[in-house]
């Protein structure tokens, strides 16, 4: 899993509420146990034409949030049915955060476990963000895991909350096998003894 410690990128604004995890990677994608190429598959119905061309006044489409690693997303984001598959649609695309007001428990703790970083914000600072993107598209936001802020290019900060335990995961860049196997030692003479 990718060590996530400090994010600076532009942000891709998708305003839509109650995004579920079938509009985020639909159910003819889950096929495959490999991450590999789901990001092509990412929001595939919005996407693209039938005939699978672009449609170019969809957000990922645009231009200017080609390398956006931000996702500024409505209320209620990652609803629907356990997928760890639309995380791994969502990372493959390059998105590495996620903030909205609120996230499906499951899609929240899913994304966790792959890297993806979902912030909550209160309505009316996430509001203030899709405010600042409208005004200024190509506008930064910063994310310092550490100190647990989003640092606009006003100089504010807002801070966001994370359990202690994901937190540590993803600033080490594990996954939780793989935080158990960084004790693999101290496991080993527990049972030896």
């Amino acid at each position: 899993m990718a060590q996530f410690t400090r994010l600076t990128s532009r942000v891709i604004p998708l305003p839509n509420r109650n995004v579920d995890t079938d509009q985020i990677i639909p159910a003819r994608f889950l096929k495959v146990t490999d991450k590999a190429g789901l990001g092509a598959a990412l929001f595939s119905d919005w996407r693209y034409n039938s005939d699978g061309s672009p449609k170019p006044d969809f957000v990922l489409n645009r231009a200017e949030h080609q390398g956006a690693q931000i996702l500024l997303a409505g209320d209620n984001f990652g609803c629907g049915s356990s997928r760890e598959h639309a995380p791994w649609a969502l990372t493959g695309w390059g998105i590495r955060a996620i903030i909205s007001t609120s996230f499906a428990d499951i899609f929240r703790n899913n994304a966790l476990k792959n890297g993806l970083l979902p912030i909550i914000m209160d309505a009316e600072t996430h509001q203030s963000l899709f405010d600042l993107i409208e005004a200024v598209p190509a506008a930064e936001l910063t994310i310092d895991l550490a100190s647990q802020r989003v640092s606009p290019p006003d100089g504010s900060s807002l801070s966001f909350p994370i359990d202690n335990f994901s937190k540590k995961c993803l600033l080490n860049g594990v996954d939780q096998l793989g935080y158990i196997l960084s004790h693999q030692a101290r496991i080993a003479a527990y049972e030896a003894a």
